[in-house]
Parts: C-alpha cells; sequence; structure tokens
C-alpha cells in the first residue's frame, strides 16, 4: 500500500494544535508559578494572575447576567473572594474551574435575587428578520437566542463554546455530574440551532 505523505494544510493544522496546547501548558505553568508567590503574600503576582483572567470571568458573567455593570461588580467580587480563599485551592492546576466556580456561585446569587422583577424574554430573531445580517446584528442575534434558554441551558454554552471548559471541568464547576452537563449542553446546542436555522439557510431560494 502507498503511504500517503501529508500535505501541508494537514501539518500546518498539526503545528497550530500542537502550538496552541503548547501555549495551554506555559499558561497554566505560569498560574501555577503566581498562585504560589501570591499565597506567599505576594499581592503582585495576584495582581498578574487577575490580568490574565479578567477578561475571560468579565465575559463569562456579562453573558450570563447581562447587565456591564453587574458583572464587572461580579467580576471584581470573584477575584476579591478567589484572593481570600487562594490557600484553601487544593491543586493549582485546577485554578481555572475554582475560579469559575466562584464566579458562577456570585452570578447565580444575583439571579436569584433578580427573580421577582425579571424581565420578559425578548421574542427570538424571525426568519425575515434574519436575511443580510451585518456582523453587529449577527452577533446581537446570537445573544439574543442565547437569552431565550434556561439559565442552566446557556451557562452551558457559555462555559463549552465561549470559554472552552471540559466536561469534567463544568461538572465541577456547576457541582453536578457530567452527564447532567452533557444533557444541558446538547439540549442548549438543539434549541440554538432551531432558533438561528434562518441565519444559516441565508440565501437559500
Amino acid at each position: 500500500m502507498e503511504r500517503r505523505v501529508p500535505g501541508p494544510a494537514g501539518a500546518c493544522s498539526r503545528r497550530r494544535v500542537a502550538a496552541h496546547g503548547a501555549r495551554v501548558i506555559f499558561r497554566e505553568v505560569e498560574d501555577r508559578d503566581l498562585i504560589g508567590r501570591a499565597r506567599r503574600g505576594e499581592v503582585e503576582a495576584y495582581n498578574l494572575l487577575v490580568s490574565r483572567w479578567e477578561k475571560r470571568v468579565f465575559n463569562y458573567l456579562l453573558r450570563l447576567v447581562g447587565d456591564r455593570e453587574d458583572a464587572f461588580d461580579l467580576s471584581q467580587e470573584t477575584f476579591l473572594k478567589a484572593y481570600q480563599n487562594l490557600s484553601r485551592l487544593e491543586d493549582q492546576a485546577r485554578f481555572s474551574a475554582w475560579l469559575f466556580r466562584i464566579a458562577h456561585n456570585e452570578a447565580f446569587s444575583l439571579l436569584r435575587r433578580r427573580k421577582p422583577e425579571a424581565e420578559p424574554l425578548r421574542d427570538p430573531p424571525s426568519a425575515t428578520a434574519s436575511y443580510g445580517l451585518f456582523p453587529a446584528e449577527l452577533s446581537l442575534a446570537v445573544q439574543s437566542a442565547l437569552e431565550r434558554l434556561s439559565e442552566d441551558q446557556r451557562e452551558a454554552v457559555l462555559l463549552k463554546v465561549y470559554q472552552g471548559f471540559r466536561f469534567e471541568e463544568m461538572a465541577e464547576i456547576l457541582s453536578c455530574p457530567v452527564s447532567t452537563v452533557k444533557s444541558r449542553l446538547y439540549t442548549a446546542l438543539d434549541l440554538l440551532k432551531d432558533t438561528l436555522a434562518p441565519i444559516s439557510t441565508r440565501g437559500v431560494p
């Protein structure tokens, strides 16, 4: 059998995957170093740790609670509580899941307080409104579709699709079995596909 030589596209793809993996490992090593230094009282080390994670945490909270000021306040509270409890983190390699667990708790505490005055959900984007969308409008359509999901379903999408967590990490963040995480995610993705179907079929006669 003739041996196939991988083409340049495949080689480039593998190099990108390898580079991404290297960056992830390097980031985890840097995080562990910063955590260790912060535990020894180096405030600047913790400030560097915050700078590495604040954008991801803020974006997660913003999509979860839907208000920039609330997301900013929750983000600040998340990093404050993380700093206060850093000595309780048993496995430094699990820092990201541990940090997002704190953010999750803060967000859902706010969402529970909001319940009595929750606003009704907006109607999903219609088929006619979905044609010819500009990027900003497309982003709004996706956000509107996300808001149609339950809080649990929306968070599963945010953690997996937007943040790239593994199912085991998501289960740790959400304090539920992996099977529950998968059920929430797959149900949410099916609902999103139905809601956004007019966009994906744009231009089809």
